[in-house]
């Protein structure tokens, strides 16, 4: 009978191990055929454009940006772990992992987001394209003594003001995806004419607004008008700015920036072959039929396209100097915002860091004109670089030397403020003047920048700097936030926020000031935080919209009303008061 019990409960257990060694066999293979990096050119391919999609804003293979670089770190970290990490970095945090938590403190305790969107297919394809990018041991070039390099550029914190917006509930924009950001709203304009106000509003996915009664009416889609539109991977790529004719209601004449898809069209501003392109950046002239209509019916005419390296540092925002009056200098005048499209950070300098390249600068053109080198805009002559006698020099360039210039805004006394996204370390305010190098890629906020293997980094500038250079009026560091969201000189109806400068950090959400009299070159102005108060509840925005990464943007509205939202989730908020803790 043992003998029996025995052959009966051996087999059960016997069996259960053979289909448990059968399983985990299974699994071996399965984690073998996943786990192993492809060398499939198709399969690589597509690593490169979801990594283009998904990690470019944070990550490149040369030196260590808003993450680590990527360079090499496949042979360093297993493929079980980096798969894990890229599918949800905070659940690898919280086991423990000696690496992973290193990683979290070294970047300022800001967590990479999840991407549970990826199958396990899309991780072997993102991996085996980073498996691509080896370690280089760079040729450390002979730079001199740099001193120490910089490690905290702005030790001491930013002081709360001990003022507390009152935000009130304004609008929610239409959602354009299902998945966060639910929006990607932009920037609001007020448009003046006979019929009164008009207030409008850019989705970059490819939807301009108008918004009347708190209801948004689609004015024109550039996903129907421009059959080669893309928005995506984000980075600011899409519908990316607008502009009315400071006549709009004469003329008629809109302008627009947008993405397409690589070579959809001979570029104005290429270069060599050699050097990859993500994309292009389109300026367009469009003639709208009827201005007071609710939707523009208009007729496109191309300005120009630029070849970008990369997805980053687009065309953020194009603009006239609405203070200019007709019949001077600068009337009809179009300011266009245009940063380097990553060019730096991929290892291509060469093409953002002289006046003959047109990325990394704010340009100023006169669209009525046709002696620019395509015959399609004007060169306008009181551009330092357009009458400097140098033929290969841009004369389209008003100013240079910015990485991405967020936002420009005219303050009432005239005075022109671009904020300025930095690298690794500062966030910038600058006082625009035409002319001036800003420093991009030699200078990050008020520190020397390199580029150069170990020795990349920022430090000290040296004791006799090169003159050449203009350094930001405002800047902070990334221990207070990570990419500067840029604001308004505040002119509207609540009397303690005249004459703030207000603006914010997009990543963080943080709220931001200083006091534009303060704002002079040569000199660094104080910046101060307010607390927010949404509706009756005191919050901050990463608690309201529930999201590592607010996605924080401003606009105006009519009489200088302030408008704050974040792109995750679309909702307006109204700066309706401030007052004292």
């Amino acid at each position: 009978m043992k003998r029996k019990t025995s052959g009966l409960l051996w087999p059960v257990p016997r069996y259960a191990f053979t289909v448990l060694a059968l399983l985990a066999s299974v699994n071996v293979y399965a984690q073998k055929k996943t786990g192993t990096y492809s060398t499939d050119k198709a399969i690589i391919d597509k690593g490169e454009a979801l990594f283009q999609k998904n990690c470019t804003e944070c990550h490149n293979f040369r030196q260590r940006g808003i993450g680590p670089d990527l360079a090499g770190v496949t042979g360093e970290q297993t493929y079980t772990y980096l798969s894990r990490f890229i599918k949800n970095s905070q659940l690898v945090i919280k086991t423990g992992n000696k690496h992973a938590v290193a990683l979290f403190n070294e970047f300022n305790k800001v967590p990479m987001p999840s991407h549970l969107q990826f199958t396990t297919t899309d991780l072997n394809a993102i991996l085996s394209f980073i498996n691509t990018h080896k370690k280089v041991v760079a040729v450390e070039q002979d730079l001199g003594d740099l001193g120490p390099k910089i490690t905290n550029p702005q030790p001491e914190k930013i002081a709360k003001a001990g003022l507390t917006l009152k935000l009130t509930e304004f609008a929610t924009a239409p959602a354009t995806s299902t998945k966060n950001p639910l929006t990607r709203i932009n920037q609001t304009f007020v448009l003046k004419g006979p019929g009164g106000d008009r207030l409008f509003m850019l989705d970059l996915r490819g939807k301009l607004y108008e918004i009347k009664n708190k209801q948004f009416t689609t004015v024109m889609d550039m996903a129907r008008l421009k059959p080669d539109f893309i928005s995506e991977p984000g980075l600011a790529t899409g519908w990316g700015s607008y502009a009315f004719h400071p006549e709009f209601y004469k003329n008629g004449l809109l302008y627009t920036t947008h993405t397409e898809r690589k070579g959809s069209a001979p570029a104005d501003f290429a270069y060599a072959d050699s050097i990859p392109v993500a994309l292009q950046w389109i300026v367009t002239e469009w003639k709208v039929k009827d201005p007071s209509a609710s939707t523009f019916e208009a007729t496109p005419r191309e300005l120009f396209r630029v070849n970008m390296p990369s997805p980053m540092h687009g065309m953020q925002q194009i603009t006239f100097n609405l203070q200019a009056k007709p019949g001077t200098a600068d009337y009809g005048l179009l300011y266009i915002d245009i940063g380097d499209g990553g060019s730096a950070e991929n290892g291509y300098l060469q093409l953002c860091d002289n006046p003959t390249q047109i990325r990394a600068s704010v340009l100023r053109i006169n669209p009525a004109g046709r002696d620019s080198r395509n015959g399609k805009y004007g060169i306008v002559k009181a551009n330092t670089w357009a009458h400097d006698a140098d033929q290969n020099t841009l004369g389209e360039v008003y100013a240079r030397g910015f990485r991405n210039p967020n936002r420009i805004t005219w303050a009432p006394d005239g005075k022109v403020l671009v904020s300025e996204i930095g690298f690794n370390n500062q966030e910038e305010i600058n006082i625009l003047k035409p002319g001036l190098d800003y420093g991009w890629p030699y200078r990050e906020g008020t520190f020397k920048l390199v580029f150069a293997g170990k020795k990349s980094g920022i430090y000290n500038l040296p004791v006799h700097d090169d003159p050449k250079y203009t350094y930001p009026v405002a800047e902070y560091d990334h221990d207070e936030g990570n990419s500067i969201s840029g604001g308004f000189v505040y002119t509207g109806n609540i009397a303690m926020l005249k004459g703030k400068y207000i603006f914010g950090d997009i990543v963080k959400g943080r709220v931001f000031f200083v006091d534009y009299a303060d704002l002079k070159l040569g000199k660094q102005s104080t910046i101060k935080e307010f607390d927010l108060q949404f509706g009756d509840q005191k919050s901050t925005f990463i608690d309201m919209v529930r999201n590592k990464k607010a996605d924080m943007r401003f606009g105006l509205g009519e009489n200088g009303v302030l408008y704050i939202w974040a792109k995750t989730d679309g909702k307006i908020w109204q700066v309706t008061d401030c007052v004292t803790n």
